[in-house]
């Protein structure tokens, strides 16, 4: 597991997915979260503007990064 470290207070999914080269564009990191390949904390989230605070743990296509302030 990687972890990614934000300031602010959280970062927005589909903003994650693409500051991690997990996608390569919004439209193909909307598409994935659409379709539930997304989990946050362990459970599938289809929220495309869910806010990931330090703490959450996103898994995508294999992968996992642990969000750290």
């Amino acid at each position: 597991m990687v972890t990614y470290r934000i300031t602010g207070g959280y970062i927005p999914l589909i903003q994650l997915l693409k500051a991690l080269n997990w996608v390569e564009h919004g439209g193909e990191a909307q598409a994935a979260v659409s379709s539930g390949s997304v989990k946050c904390n362990g459970e599938v989230d289809y929220r495309k503007r869910l806010k990931v605070r330090p703490g959450d743990v996103v898994e995508f296509s294999g992968k996992q990064v642990r969000v750290i302030e």
